[in-house]
């Protein structure tokens, strides 16, 4: 896929140093995702690329500035909806990528015969995040109160996001 001179490919082995670099600076931040800030690079991508989970990284002019992960959300009567991460390299935000990596993820999904998709877990302070996906046609379905232990304004609440594929 390609817009804006932004390419989106599923993530190979040679991309992992990459990814880590996206990664580590948002899980030690510890402001955004249920990871252990101390979490080491191994463990990290062994998690960001763990099965049901596809794993694709966004080039610009080469470069690999953003990352996603895209899978089933639940197995079974729920295997229809679909789930996915998102994170984008420092220097990077506001160029699109974002943008680009979520209209690849709900057209992937969609291409997988997934009827919807959810994020189970959106740091509510994450309000970038938020209205991100609010524009990408996500809507707030659940809001779970002082669920999320932010490093600097304590417990703060956690949303809950879906989007129904099959109506896009």
């Amino acid at each position: 896929m390609t817009a804006g001179g932004i390419l989106i490919r599923p993530a190979t082995l040679q991309d992992r140093d990459a990814i880590w670099s996206i990664l580590e600076p948002v899980y030690r931040a510890g402001e955004t995702y249920c990871i252990p800030t101390d979490i080491s690079r191994d463990e990290a991508l062994a998690d960001w690329f763990a099965a049901p989970f596809s794993v694709f990284v966004t080039e610009f002019q080469g470069m690999v500035l953003g990352t996603s992960h895209v899978g089933r959300n639940r197995p079974g009567p729920a295997s229809h909806v679909a789930n996915a991460s998102f994170a984008t390299h420092p220097d990077a935000r506001g160029r699109g990528i974002a943008r680009a990596l979520v209209t690849h993820a709900k057209d992937w999904a969609r291409d997988q015969g997934f009827r919807a998709m959810q994020f189970n877990f959106v740091v509510a302070t994450n309000s970038d995040a938020v209205h991100s996906w609010q524009r990408a046609g996500f809507e707030i379905v659940g809001r779970l109160p002082r669920a999320f232990l932010h490093p600097r304004l304590g417990y703060v609440d956690a949303l809950v996001m879906f989007q129904d594929l099959a109506a896009d």
